[in-house]
């Protein structure tokens, strides 16, 4: 079969499924391009497509159905206006892929019985399962469609819709393996070197790849193409002795470093520590994955579970279970509006659930608008109109999709995304390795990295410090102690001006407060830092203060902590303080077989907080008030018998101190006249006695009064819960989806126990739910406005 050629030219392109020149729209070249493909690539012959198939008037309901590419088995399929087999939906290629954007097309493929449905932009082609017992939005992603010699193959077809993300899932897996053991085998480096390896690289081909918007792949003949032309053209112009000096791969890793310079991911000592060879295999092995466009969950995680293989063991304890991590995540329910933080975020579990979790209310959010904006511009008589009308409404929906659409990308400045991604979600990790994995994870997951750290979590740095956050969730450190003698040093002080310059420009004056914390207490231990401090030196301890003082005022958070925080006598002061400063909102117990794969030996339980709002601060200081006068009223009289009781010692010591000095003087003077002195001396003897006596009261009558204060003290606590008194909702769970060997369990308990506390936390009014109302129109100008609580803000360009 002759190949198909792609014609253009006079601003038409020629569609020969028509025999037409027709004007060359964006959407158009899009739809020859992919037919020369299907023609050329899987075989398919012209007589048995079509183009712009419209389903009949007639049929109920489906008026508004259409197609760009239609495919039957074969001609005389089509002929006989048999069943669909392939229905292929197109779009320009600046319109990003999203399902609910290719209704129409979709529409027709159920109506047609099609097997399989296809969206295309030419720069990202998607291919879905057609299952007409499923709804539109439960479309089954596959990896390919078949080619025309396998039509009629019906075991090949059954594969093909068994290939489904979570295959290409496992491939992207299975690859990362394979490019982490040629390190291993080639370099002899440790699992945990080698995975930094594949960081630098995976890092050099995201920024390759965003370089040049998806439209080509990093691969090995890429990288030898540059490399040649780095050596003819790049290297003799070179200044930089430096630079000059280096290898093309250590010189792109050079680069790379810049590029993500802001993110502090890198030393700069940091170089390429394998071989060329072992660069070049890897990129070789990583060819079929653009990292620009490959689906955030596809990749994502693929990335979660390479982690999980690659550092169990010696880093387990920096991985939260994703059923756990899902649970906490939905119990706190985060909003878009909201700020959250991970201070100990490891390989940044929490931190990458929740941007997908608000990713998710994102999406979902958008995807209604467009369905409302559509029924507005299809209007109510659209099946009515003229072809003429339809497709201007077509397009116009099409335009209003594309522009919404901006919304949902994390590189379009100002979209819902960006803000999301760049303003949202905060973290950091004392140990490098597992902040620049953070990175990379959530990079894999669909971005929302900038605002991770390398550094102490207990410090401020970037945004992250008191009074910030909406939301935090974190498993910290446990069951370890902060040194004493650990000192705020200089490395601690933050000195990059630049840097320090933008923060103070997103964060005002609090920044400056921000800084004083290090600033101001140079050569102080850090446990000074902390009012519990000189209570408790666990790790688990200070991280819940710390988290406390990160969130703002009716801010929430949800810790993993170990039960003995809970019912520990050693920790009561502790958990007195956190009460008089913040609501539980739930307490869950978990079986400790969930962290035994992670390395951890504590049983642990998951703690839900909220902390005061000013007006729950001021109601607990008035219930404290006034317990604290309902006690001491109760023992007033035994506490004035006390006080009196010491006054007079204390009055009686000046009288028997006068009394010993003049009789010390009579004495004298009876030993100077050669007096009797005895009666005298029994006398001073008879003052001392009672002096003794009286300091020995005094201190008794003191012992007392501390006593009482203590018992004050503790029957002023019950009275303030009950005065101070909400409900904390406990729960057990015997089965939290994961097993002692780190495998799924059958019987996850987690998913009902939440259900069952959005409803709670929903009548109960627990926390002020922050959804702002986001609508959208055309302003006088035509371009799409998002309405933000009554504010109009232009979509960026």
């Amino acid at each position: 079969m002759a190949k198909l050629e792609y014609q253009e030219k006079d601003g038409k392109v020629f569609c020969p499924l028509v025999d037409k020149w027709l004007v060359a729209k964006p959407e158009e070249k899009v739809r020859q391009r992919y037919i020369c493909t299907l023609v050329n690539e899987y075989g398919y012959r012209l007589e048995q497509m079509a183009q712009e198939m419209k389903v009949n008037n007639s049929q109920r309901g489906q008026g508004k159905a259409r197609a760009d590419i239609v495919i039957w088995k074969s001609k005389e399929d089509k002929a006989d206006l048999k069943n669909a087999f392939v229905v292929i939906e197109c779009k320009a290629e600046n319109v990003k892929i999203h399902v609910e954007d290719y209704y129409q097309g979709f529409n027709y493929a159920s109506w047609a019985h099609a097997d399989f449905f296809v969206t295309t932009n030419e720069k990202e082609t998607k291919f879905f399962d057609v299952d007409p017992n499923h709804l539109p939005q439960r479309l089954e992603e596959v990896v390919a469609i078949p080619t025309a010699k396998d039509v009629d193959d019906a075991k090949k077809i059954e594969q093909l819709k068994n290939q489904t993300k979570t295959f290409t899932r496992e491939e992207f897996t299975k690859t990362l393996k394979a490019c982490h053991n040629i390190i291993r085998n080639n370099d002899k480096l440790s699992p945990e070197a080698a995975f930094d390896e594949i960081s630098k690289l995976l890092f050099m081909k995201i920024r390759f790849e965003r370089d040049n918007k998806g439209t080509k792949v990093f691969t090995k003949a890429e990288y030898e193409a540059q490399a040649e032309n780095h050596e003819k053209n790049v290297r003799p112009g070179l200044k930089n002795t430096e630079l000059y000096n280096l290898s093309y791969m250590q010189f792109l890793f050079r680069t790379t470093k810049d590029y993500f310079k802001d993110d502090q991911l890198f030393e700069d000592k940091d170089e390429i520590n394998i071989r060329e060879n072992s660069f070049v295999q890897i990129l070789e092995k990583m060819e079929n994955y653009n990292l620009s466009d490959t689906q955030d969950d596809v990749k994502g995680i693929a990335f979660e579970q390479f982690l999980g293989t690659t550092f169990r063991g010696e880093l387990g304890q920096f991985f939260t279970p994703r059923t756990i991590v899902d649970f906490m995540t939905e119990i706190l329910d985060p909003n878009e509006s909201e700020t959250i933080c991970d201070p100990t975020c490891g390989s940044g579990g929490f931190l990458i659930k929740a941007f997908e979790y608000v990713r998710d209310k994102v999406e979902a959010s958008v995807r209604e608008e467009k369905d409302r904006l559509r029924e507005v511009i299809e209007g109510t008589d659209y099946d009515s109109v003229g072809e003429d009308e339809q497709l201007r409404r077509n397009e116009a929906i099409e335009e209003m999709q594309s522009a919404l659409n901006k919304e949902l990308d994390t590189q379009v400045k100002n979209s819902r995304m960006y803000k999301l991604s760049r303003n949202c979600i905060y973290g950091t990790d004392a140990n490098p390795r597992m902040a620049r994995t953070s990175k990379m994870n959530m990079i894999m997951h669909g971005d929302g990295h900038g605002g991770v750290h390398h550094h102490d979590g207990l410090l401020n740095v970037n945004g992250i410090f008191e009074e910030r956050f909406d939301v935090i969730l974190t498993n910290p450190p446990f069951g370890q102690n902060v040194d004493r003698n650990q000192l705020i040093s200089e490395v601690d002080r933050f000195t990059d001006e630049d840097m320090k310059k933008k923060y103070k420009a997103k964060y005002g004056k609090a920044y400056d407060e921000a800084l004083k914390q290090v600033d101001d207490n140079i050569g102080k231990s850090v446990l000074s830092l902390y009012d519990l401090g000189n209570t408790s030196t666990l790790t688990e301890v200070l991280f819940m203060e710390r988290c406390l003082r990160l969130l703002k005022k009716g801010g929430r958070m949800g810790m993993v902590l170990p039960e003995g925080v809970l019912n520990n006598k050693n920790l009561q002061a502790v958990r007195e303080y956190f009460e008089g400063r913040a609501k539980l909102l739930l307490i869950c117990s978990i079986p400790q077989d969930v962290f035994i794969a992670a390395g951890a030996t504590v049983k642990p339980s998951l703690v839900f907080m909220r902390r005061f709002t000013d007006e729950e601060e001021k109601e607990y200081q008035k219930c404290k008030d006034e317990a604290e006068k309902e006690i001491r009223k109760a023992h007033q009289a035994e506490f004035d018998k006390l006080t009196n009781a010491i006054a007079n010692c204390e009055s009686l010591v000046d009288t028997l101190k006068n009394d010993l000095k003049n009789a010390k003087a009579r004495l004298k003077n009876a030993k100077k006249n050669k007096q009797n002195t005895a009666s005298i001396e029994n006398e001073i003897e008879s003052i001392q006695n009672e002096q003794k006596d009286n300091k020995a009261n005094k201190k008794s009558y003191e012992k007392q009064l501390i006593d009482l204060e203590k018992n004050i003290e503790e029957e002023i606590k019950p009275l303030v819960k009950t005065k101070f008194d909400y409900d904390v909702p406990i729960a057990k769970i015997d089965d939290a989806g994961i097993t002692t060997t780190g495998a799924a369990s059958d019987g996850n308990q987690l998913p009902t126990l939440v259900e069952e506390y959005k409803k709670y936390h929903e009548d109960n009014a627990l926390w002020a739910i922050q959804k702002s109302s986001i609508t959208y129109k055309q302003n006088a100008d035509g371009k799409y406005c998002r309405i933000v609580d009554g504010k109009e803000e232009v979509i960026d360009e």
